[in-house]
């Protein structure tokens, strides 16, 4: 099956921040790592380190179980978290890693 990638959330796609890191520091700083378990965040360093320069990958349920030992239900709940917080976007297959929004979570 070939996927044809396509920006989920053109406002959003990731930008190196000024601290120089893919991963914002804001994550911590404004709390968001107290809104997901450990797991939820492999699967984002996951996407993070498997994403394009607009955060884009399209691994597979099994292939995301598969390479962090979750089975699908965890997968799926972990992925709803990410999503819930506004860190992630996913269309089945296609994952975008977003921005860290400006705001802070709730």
């Amino acid at each position: 099956m070939t996927v044809e990638k396509r920006v989920l959330w053109a406002e959003r796609v990731r930008r190196v921040p000024e601290h120089f890191s893919w991963v914002d520091h804001r994550l911590v700083r404004e709390g968001y790592m107290r809104q997901c378990q450990a797991e939820a965040w492999a699967l984002y360093l996951f996407l993070v380190t498997v994403g394009d320069a607009e955060g884009l990958s399209y691994y597979s349920d099994r292939s995301l179980c598969r390479e962090l030992t979750l089975r699908e239900g965890e997968l799926a709940r972990h992925r709803n978290r990410l999503v819930g917080a506004d860190l992630v976007a996913w269309q089945a297959p296609l994952y975008q890693v977003l921005s860290v929004p400006e705001r802070r979570p709730a």
